[in-house]
């Protein structure tokens, strides 16, 4: 019994799961999906799960703007951005074992810091100076193109053996028009973002807008930011179907699952 024991420990040493939540989110301020995930998967990973904080502005609209602005292509220095510089140093310090499961997942505007503190954490971790396994990448409800040179150099890295499991495409919602609204371009991501708040002067966006939050009339992408099931399709996803916390968190992420969803069988 204490040996085995001893090798769940070893197990939950070995993993290290950080959440990028959306713009909107404060440190301790979130929206149902939000609060909903971290609560769930506190549950599953208990200290292995870390979301992180004091890397945002004040003020969403600052946040959505410097996604917006910062989708396209890798930041030149990250380390000196207010927010990834933060983001690169939470996932960094105190680290209990270099050979740690590193896992980073994110959600809508989110999805951007967490791609581009990524790039900058696979080109600082070449010669395995942080972690000595790939890191897995999980980028939600997405404002990241798969056309730009952001997520290209991502793949890169992937192919370098640097990033382990990018999971994209399972964790967008379809018909989310808001899904890699970040474009190739500053001018195409801002033009994009428009027509989403206003799709009446839009040839490309139809309604309802984005800022549209009622829960059933409103934006897709607004909708599914106010449900708990949001949150259990994430960790379906990325536990249970893709497995990137080992087995013993996907078992632990079934019962959870399960309990927060008795018709689930």
């Amino acid at each position: 019994m204490e040996r085995s024991q001893h090798n769940i420990v070893q197990i939950k040493e070995k993993v290290k799961v950080w959440f990028f939540a959306g713009g909107e989110s404060g440190d301790d301020k979130f929206n149902v999906f939000t609060g909903s995930f971290i609560r769930l998967m506190k549950k599953i990973l208990d200290n292995d799960f870390e979301h992180v904080r004091g890397i945002y502005f004040k003020t969403p609209m600052m946040n959505v703007a410097w996604a917006l602005n910062n989708a396209q292509r890798p930041i030149n220095d990250s380390l000196k951005s207010k927010i990834t510089g933060q983001a690169f140093r939470q996932l960094t310090s105190n680290i209990v074992s270099s050979n740690t499961q590193l896992v980073i997942v994110s959600s809508s505007s989110g999805s951007v810091v967490a791609a581009q503190t990524a790039c900058y954490l696979a080109e600082m971790n070449r010669e395995k100076k942080y972690y000595n396994n790939p890191f897995h990448l999980a980028l939600g409800a997405s404002m990241i193109s798969k056309e730009s040179e952001l997520y290209k150099h991502l793949l890169e890295h992937q192919q370098n053996g640097i990033i382990g499991k990018i999971i994209f495409d399972e964790l967008q919602d379809t018909g989310d028009s808001s899904t890699g609204v970040g474009s190739t371009t500053r001018a195409k991501a801002w033009s994009n973002a428009f027509g989403l708040m206003f799709p009446y002067f839009s040839s490309k966006f139809n309604k309802p807008s984005f800022l549209n939050t009622h829960p059933e009339k409103g934006h897709l992408h607004r909708r599914r930011s106010q449900t708990v099931q949001k949150a259990i399709d994430f960790i379906d996803i990325m536990l249970i179907k893709n497995n990137i916390a080992g087995d013993y968190y996907r078992e632990k992420a079934i019962a959870v699952i399960k309990e927060s969803n008795p018709a689930i069988e």
